[in-house]
C-alpha cells in the first residue's frame, strides 16, 4: 500500500471514529462547549490560584469550580425563589382585578371604545365583542392558579435539568482548567495550519466567546435591572418583571417591548397616565439605549463583524440552537471570517491572477 492510500485510510478511519465519538457525546455537547467557553473566561483567575498553590493543580481546579458555583448557582437560587413569590402574588392580584370588573372598566375607556368601533367598521375581521373578550380573560385568569402550579412544576423540572447540566459542565471544566496548557498544545499540534494561523484562529475563538457571553448575557442582565427598576417605580413587582424583561431581551426584533408595551398600555387605560408615560419614556430611553449601546460595544471584539453580521449571527443562532445560539452564532461567523482571511492570504497570488485575467 503506497503512502497516499495509507493516508486516505487513516483520514477516513479518523473521520468515522470522530463521528462515532460525536454521537456518543451529542446529548452533552452544550455542557462541554459551555465548559470550554467558561474555561477561556475564568482561566486568568485560575492561573493566579495555580501560582499561589504551586503544585496542587487538582486543588486549584477544584477551587476555581467551587468559586464559580458560588458566583452563579447561589444567587440564581435566591433570585428564583423571590421571582416565584412575586409571580404568585401577581397571579392573585390579576385574578382579583379581573373578577372585580377590571377588564370591563378597560373596555369602557373612551380610547378602547373608539378603537373597537374603528376595528369593527374598517377592518376585515368578524365583529369584536368586548363581552366575549372579557369572558375569555376571566376564564384565563380563573385558571391562573392551576397554570401557575403547572409552571412551577415545569420550572422545578427545568431547574433540576439546569443543575444536572451545570454540574456536568463543572466536571468538564475541572479537567479543562487543570490540563489547559496541554489541551491547547495538542490542538496546535493537530491543526494543519501554520503557527501564526493557529494563533489567529484560537485568539478569535477566545475573543468571540468572551464577547458573545458579555454582549448577550450582560446586556440582558443590565436591561433586566433597568427594566425592573422602571416597573417597580410604576407599581409592578420589580424583580419578577425585571427578570421577564431580561429573558425578553434575548428575543430578536421584539425584545423588551414584549413586556413594557402591555404594561404601559395597562397604566394608560387605568388612568395612571403619568406613570404610563413614565414607563414608556424609561423603557425607550434607558432600557432601549442599553441594547443599542452596550451590546455592540461588548461584541465589537469580533474581527470583521459589523452590527448587521452580529444581528444575523444572533438571529440565526437562536433559530438553530436555541439560547445557546447566542454563543454559537457569533462564534461560527467569526471562525468563518478568520478562515476566509486565511484562504485569501494563502491563495493571494492565484486570486490576483484571476483578477487580471
Amino acid at each position: 500500500m503506497n503512502t497516499i492510500s495509507s493516508h486516505r485510510v487513516i483520514v477516513t478511519a479518523l473521520l468515522v471514529a470522530a463521528i462515532a465519538c460525536y454521537l456518543l457525546i451529542e446529548p452533552y455537547i452544550n455542557s462541554i462547549i459551555l465548559a470550554f467557553i467558561i474555561s477561556l473566561l475564568v482561566y486568568p483567575l485560575h492561573q493566579r490560584l495555580e501560582q499561589k498553590l504551586g503544585s496542587y493543580r487538582n486543588f486549584a481546579s477544584f477551587l476555581s469550580c467551587v468559586i464559580l458555583t458560588f458566583i452563579i448557582v447561589l444567587p440564581l437560587l435566591l433570585v428564583f425563589g423571590a421571582i416565584a413569590q412575586q409571580g404568585a402574588r401577581f397571579s392573585q392580584t390579576l385574578y382579583q382585578w379581573v373578577t372585580h370588573g377590571g377588564v370591563q372598566e378597560i373596555f369602557n375607556h373612551p380610547w378602547v371604545v373608539k378603537a373597537m368601533d374603528f376595528a369593527n367598521t374598517y377592518l376585515p375581521f368578524s365583529t369584536i365583542e368586548p363581552s366575549e373578550i372579557a369572558e375569555r380573560v376571566a376564564k384565563i385568569s380563573s385558571q391562573a392558579g392551576t397554570q401557575l402550579v403547572g409552571f412551577s412544576a415545569k420550572l422545578v423540572g427545568d431547574a433540576t435539568a439546569f443543575i444536572m447540566d451545570f454540574f456536568l459542565m463543572l466536571f468538564v471544566l475541572f479537567f479543562l482548567l487543570r490540563d489547559y496548557e496541554k489541551i491547547i498544545t495538542t490542538l496546535r499540534h493537530v491543526i494543519p495550519l501554520s503557527r501564526s494561523q493557529e494563533d489567529r484562529l484560537l485568539e478569535e475563538i477566545e475573543k468571540v466567546s468572551k464577547s458573545a457571553v458579555m454582549g448577550s448575557f450582560l446586556t440582558a442582565l443590565a436591561q433586566g435591572v433597568a427594566g425592573g427598576i422602571g416597573m417597580w417605580l410604576a407599581g409592578f413587582p420589580g424583580l419578577f418583571w425585571g427578570t421577564m424583561i431580561g429573558f425578553a431581551s434575548f428575543i430578536p426584533i421584539v425584545g423588551t417591548a414584549l413586556i413594557w408595551i402591555p404594561a404601559s398600555t395597562y397604566l394608560l387605560l387605568t388612568n395612571d397616565i403619568s406613570w404610563g408615560i413614565f414607563l414608556i419614556v424609561w423603557s425607550v430611553v434607558v432600557v432601549g439605549s442599553i441594547d443599542n449601546l452596550l451590546r455592540p460595544f461588548l461584541m465589537q471584539g469580533s474581527s470583521g463583524m459589523n452590527t448587521l453580521m452580529i444581528f444575523f449571527s444572533l438571529l440565526g443562532g437562536i433559530h438553530l440552537f436555541g439560547l445557546m445560539g447566542l454563543i454559537y452564532g457569533p462564534l461560527i461567523f467569526a471562525i468563518t471570517i478568520v478562515l476566509f482571511n486565511i484562504y485569501e492570504e494563502e491563495f493571494q497570488s492565484f486570486l490576483n491572477r484571476q483578477d487580471k485575467s
